[in-house]
């Protein structure tokens, strides 16, 4: 008898997981349920800002269709929440009043975004009352919004210096609107920069034509305009942000309280261990956003240091495909078989991209030693260790920065500013664990004028060019080659693209440089 999986949650995690079982609800190996809480289905939600100043469609942003996944033989149900989770009868209470039973389950619910505690907003941060003006632009409705402002011209305010408050401010500013970026702390993405690189960030964005308010705490919001809207955001020196849309960009946090409420262990994130089950409920898994990989074995080395849930589409897809591969394996040939599979890979760290007209960043490891630090450079040296190294350049006039730590002259922290190819090269030593060349400004010689229309290093077609996906510049290749001619041609033949979007403009360049090709 085929095995029953209820998948709860359908965002961009969970389609990767449905997408990889269809082949086994096809052949009748499983029968597969999918919960969705939201009325449509999985889409891109990382991109909605892009879809919020009209530069995509909400159809360029679908991953799933419902029809042809009902089609297959998969049962979908949106607009659908589960209420609560019946372990000893291995049953879900679904809104609708039913209660279907399943033989695995899987908890894919992803993230919640972060409230502020301000006055004039509910404090309740799972039910939270936003006032008309008031986003957290998490979804297709939320874009609306945006988008009304946008087009109008309006004054835009985004609280939170993040990769994706800093994406939306970028792109609503070169939309026409008048944009305030206001943040905690000295400089933008502060968790992930150094002081240098935060500084010609910051001094970037000012160029670009935004509004920087850093150093700044909030303690409410105004909603005095036509209507009750949003009219300003209140510092806690007194002073005011005047504004029309207030975009809050506070992070998230793991949507966990249904496996809580159902008696599973959960820390930062619902903890699972390296084949993705659950404490003590081998039943039961969690991918994405809500799944936190920390075995029970203290003596882990790999669990150490884990950190929660790493927040990027890349390691929920790759373990939506671990996860499908193992419940397929699971239903043919039981435990043993599944137990066969080799545990899922340990994520690498990841790479902080931020791309826009004008701006081009990459962070990635630890940036915190200063080529004069003694202390941080000498850490590790007494257990045998290698002395860290520190290259820094920095060109703030012109907004270009580049810091190389490395030690036995491997990266273990990059931070590139306005340094596009140099920032490509350095990401995929990064990534590559390779050893960098002695004299570091062979790389810094990637942006300048001599290199302009060369062929570089970066331009290796096995490089990855989208990391959310895996994909390679010649995958990519190979689909132009195939007759795709536009970036949402190579996106469905490949998966590139699919994720934050920051290789669109990698991709196009692929497609352009084929098609000059042909033209010559």
């Amino acid at each position: 008898m085929s095995e029953r999986i209820v998948v709860v949650g359908f965002g961009q995690v969970a389609a990767r997981l449905v997408d990889e079982l269809v082949p086994a609800v096809r052949s009748g190996l499983v029968r597969l349920l999918v919960v969705g809480q939201e009325a449509e289905a999985a889409y891109n939600r990382v991109m909605v800002a892009e879809l919020g100043v009209g530069r995509t469609t909400a159809e360029a942003l679908a991953m799933a269709d419902a029809a042809a996944l009902a089609a297959d033989g998969v049962e979908v149900r949106l607009g659908v929440t589960v209420k609560r989770i019946d372990r000893a009868r291995q049953q879900v209470v679904l809104s609708d009043g039913t209660t279907p039973g399943y033989d695995r389950l899987v908890f894919a619910t992803g993230s919640r975004p972060v409230i502020p505690n301000l006055t004039g907003i509910n404090p309740d941060p799972s039910h939270p009352v936003l006032p008309s003006g008031v986003t957290a632009l998490r979804d297709l409705r939320d874009a609306a919004q945006l988008r009304d402002a946008v087009t109008a011209g309006k004054r835009v305010i985004v609280l939170g210096g993040g990769v994706l408050g800093l994406e939306t401010a970028l792109a609503a500013a070169e939309e026409g609107a008048l944009t305030t970026v206001v943040h905690n702390g000295a400089f933008p993405l502060g968790r992930n920069i150094d002081r240098g690189g935060g500084a010609v960030l910051a001094a970037s964005l000012r160029n670009s034509g935004i509004t920087m308010v850093g150093n700044a705490r909030s303690t409410a919001v105004e909603h005095n305009g036509a209507q009750g809207m949003f009219s300003a955001l209140v510092l806690n020196d007194g002073s005011r942000v005047e504004g029309d849309l207030l975009v809050l960009s506070c992070g998230v946090r793991p949507r966990i309280e249904l496996a809580e409420g159902c008696g599973l262990p959960a820390a930062t994130g619902i903890l699972v261990d390296h084949h993705l089950r659950t404490y003590h409920e081998p039943h039961m898994f969690a991918i994405g956003d809500c799944a936190e990989v920390r075995c029970a074995d203290a003596e882990c080395p790999e669990c150490r240091t884990a950190s929660g849930p790493a927040g990027l589409v890349g390691p929920g897809w790759r373990q939506a495909e671990w996860l499908a591969e193992y419940l397929i394996l699971l239903a043919e040939g039981g435990q043993d078989a599944a137990d066969a599979l080799a545990p899922l890979p340990q994520e690498k760290p990841g790479v902080v991209v931020l791309k826009a007209h004008g701006i081009n960043l990459a962070v990635a490891g630890d940036n915190s030693a200063e080529p004069w630090d003694d202390e941080l450079l000498s850490a590790g040296v007494s257990e045998g260790m290698p002395r860290r190294q520190v290259a820094q350049w920095a060109d703030p006039e012109h907004g270009r920065y580049v810091k190389m730590t490395t030690r036995g002259g491997a990266l273990e922290g990059l931070v590139t500013v306005g340094m596009p190819r140099t920032a490509a090269e350095l990401v995929m030593l990064f990534e590559r664990g390779s050893e960098l060349p002695a004299d570091r400004s062979l790389l810094l010689r990637l942006d300048g004028p001599e290199q302009l229309g060369s062929s570089a290093s970066n331009d290796d077609p096995q490089r990855t060019v989208c990391r959310c996906a895996g994909v390679s510049g010649a995958s990519i290749e190979e689909a132009v080659l195939d007759g795709c001619s536009s970036v949402p041609e190579v996106s469905k033949a490949t998966r590139a693209g699919t994720g934050c979007g920051g290789c669109h403009g990698d991709i196009k360049g692929i497609i352009e440089r084929h098609f000059q090709g042909v033209a010559a």
